[in-house]
């Protein structure tokens, strides 16, 4: 696996990164950062390992100790978690929680203003 290919699928994981998760940064390491619990530990770690090894593959003392199996392996690992995320059903769920939030505290405004007036007698 040379170079080029490795910063290649440092790239493509990046741009995924932006597309479904909104994750912003310049390098993939930034993006993974601001990706942050949104992605689960596993893919986080084999995210940064693939930066690292594309930080590596900068350098062709450094590529020479990159280990390609696991490059392969950490890059199939962002790439089939990343894969299954559909930015569509993410903002969806956020709006319905939010939804589902503002709609509690309404009713528990209207149970405590019950429980007030029945407390003060005047129902």
């Amino acid at each position: 696996m040379s170079a080029v290919t490795i910063i290649q699928m440092a790239d493509r994981v990046a741009s995924l990164l932006e597309d479904r998760l909104g994750a912003r940064g310049k390098t993939l390491r930034d993006k993974l950062r601001r990706a942050g619990r949104r992605l689960p530990r596993r893919v986080r770690m084999a995210g940064l390992a693939l930066a690292e090894a594309a930080e590596m593959a900068q350098n062709p003392k450094l590529l020479v100790r990159v280990d390609e199996a696991q490059v392969a392996a950490d890059y199939d690992i962002v790439l089939r978690h990343l894969g299954g995320v559909n930015p569509a059903a993410r903002r969806r769920g956020a709006l319905l929680d939010f939804a589902a939030s503002v709609a509690f505290g309404l009713l528990m405004l209207g149970v405590a203003l019950v429980f007030l007036l029945v407390w003060r007698g005047l129902v």
